[in-house]
């Protein structure tokens, strides 16, 4: 008589995984062996909200906005994420059910790279195996910027404020350019927010303010969107608000621009920002210049896109020539808006 000692007492289906789990995992895990969605679900998973928009996704890579769509679409199928629409713009978040799986597979197979996308607000990227103590600093210093703003803005929710100015300190770290100056940029970004949130919100003395406020979007805010804020500001000083914002914001501003704004405004501090809904709901003009559709349209405000060129396909020389052209075109807006307003020759 023989014994098959190689296998274990009982049944090996029963100790084997059901065919609906299978299935179910089968499914994530096909949802999951994408590039994209995975640095998307880094992304998520180390945002300080637990959430981003897809606006801050398709920032990861090259693709249009209908491409993140999808690949946001098939993690949703499969139970992975979910959304929720506030406004005109759609979150995207980590079901409960998921977030320790997903945490765990990035840890497990890229913990280099997960550190790195969370000290990306403090700076360096942390070896692995050291601790990460600059996160605990830097969430002291965005509660003191957050505690001196909500004594600035009484009328809105201290948890408003505070969200407002981790949401800012958020999307301005993933420019690597702001990474030096982040505290301080953060503080004038999550000011300008508040400011438009307080104005649309009817509260306090900004809902007073009678000036016009201006919006100029282009791609990157980088440059013709820079420019027209800056000439704008120039020419009207504090009669006119003005903001400028970028659907996909780049790293710092253009080479070429940088001259060109620092002779606008000596010493003025320009960066790159992103589009908000805020702003635009804030505004009583916005202009686009080359950023298509992102911009949210709201009644009872004036859009006009204006066809310029763009700085950072031109050259030193060929830039200036675009700001002659913005010059002229915000000459023209101040005309309208603020009619008594002398502009120099």
């Amino acid at each position: 008589m023989t014994t098959d000692t190689c296998r274990p007492a009982g049944s090996p289906a029963a100790r084997a995984m059901g065919e609906d789990a299978a299935g179910s995992v089968a499914l994530a895990l096909k949802a999951l062996a994408e590039p994209l969605r995975l640095r998307a679900l880094s992304l998520l998973a180390t945002s300080p909200q637990g959430e981003a928009c897809v606006c801050d996704i398709a920032e990861l890579a090259d693709v249009s906005l209908p491409t993140v769509s999808h690949h946001l679409k098939v993690l949703k199928d499969a139970g992975i994420v979910t959304s929720q629409r506030r406004g005109t713009w759609v979150y995207y978040s980590i079901t409960a059910t998921y977030t320790p799986a997903v945490r765990s597979l990035l840890e497990a197979f890229a913990p280099a790279v997960v550190d790195h996308d969370l000290a990306r607000l403090t700076g360096p990227a942390v070896p692995p195996g050291e601790p990460m103590g600059g996160l605990d600093a830097l969430d002291e210093v965005l509660d003191r910027v957050s505690a001196t703003l909500a004594g600035q803005f009484p009328t809105l929710e201290h948890a408003r404020v505070e969200d407002v100015v981790r949401e800012s300190a958020t999307a301005l770290a993933r420019t690597a350019g702001v990474r030096a100056h982040l505290v301080v940029l953060t503080e004038r970004f999550a000011r300008q927010r508040l400011e438009d949130l307080a104005k649309t919100a009817g509260a306090g003395a900004e809902a007073a303010d009678a000036r016009p406020q201006v919006l100029f979007v282009c791609v990157a805010n980088a440059g013709r969107s820079q420019l027209a804020a800056g000439l704008l500001h120039r020419y009207a000083g504090d009669r006119v608000v003005v903001r400028s914002a970028g659907s996909v914001p780049a790293a710092d501003v253009h080479p070429h621009v940088r001259p060109l704004l620092d002779a606008i405004d000596p010493g003025t501090t320009a960066f790159p920002k992103p589009l908000t809904d805020d702003a635009v709901r804030a505004a009583d003009v916005v202009i686009t210049m080359g950023c298509g559709d992102v911009c949210p349209v709201y009644p009872g405000i004036r859009y006009e896109d204006w066809q310029v060129g763009d700085p950072s396909l031109a050259s030193a020389e060929g830039a200036a020539l675009i700001r002659d052209d913005i010059d002229a075109r915000v000459r023209g807006l101040l005309a309208d808006l603020v009619p008594d307003l002398t502009l120099p020759a």
